[in-house]
């Protein structure tokens, strides 16, 4: 199995991280991408380097690469994941502005009818956020914001950030136990 991560520069770096650090637990090659936003964010907010992200995945593009080979239909993988997706790369995604390696590849697996999940990263949301999220999604992206559950009473945000992974590796089909799920009772 091949995903592709991008990690745009919104607030949330680490949802990217710990979906690259999963997906390479269960032996799925990773195609990463980081935007130069995405770098400083990853810097910011953790105690990982933009190095260390990227030693994590398998094959890792520059965002001005549009050669890359996630830049094309012809690409074989399963899916990509933007994690965190900033307004500006939902923008982008929303509307084909393909000016960047994350953007085209995402307008490719809407093309081709793959899977596209964007952790969509803003609060509160203006209108424009919220039709651009809805374009998206008729064009076949999934948004899965980073919504915590509580039901399974996280007592890290480790715990939070796992449940959200855990919904993405879901909607991949990649079997995980990262979060406790809802049982009804």
């Amino acid at each position: 199995m091949k995903i592709v991560v991008g990690i745009s520069g919104a607030s949330g770096a680490i949802y990217g991280i710990r979906l690259l650090e999963e997906l390479k637990k269960r032996g799925v090659e990773t195609h990463l991408i980081l935007s130069d936003w995405g770098r400083r964010t990853i810097e910011t907010e953790t105690d990982y380097t933009a190095e260390q992200v990227i030693a994590m995945s398998d094959v890792f593009y520059e965002i001005h690469d549009m050669a890359a080979a996630v830049s094309s239909g012809s690409f074989p993988h399963d899916g990509m994941v933007v994690a965190p997706c900033s307004m500006k790369t939902l923008a982008a995604i929303a509307s084909g502005y393909t000016d960047n390696l994350i953007s085209r590849a995402a307008d490719v697996c809407l093309k081709e009818q793959k899977k596209l999940i964007l952790i969509t990263r803003e609060s509160p949301l203006s209108l424009i956020h919220m039709e651009n999220m809805l374009r998206a999604a008729r064009a076949g992206a999934m948004i899965v914001p980073p919504s915590p559950a509580f039901y399974n009473r996280p007592k890290t945000l480790d715990d939070i950030v796992n449940h959200t992974v855990s919904r993405v590796l879901d909607h991949l089909n990649i079997p995980n136990d990262l979060t406790t799920r809802w049982s009804g009772e």
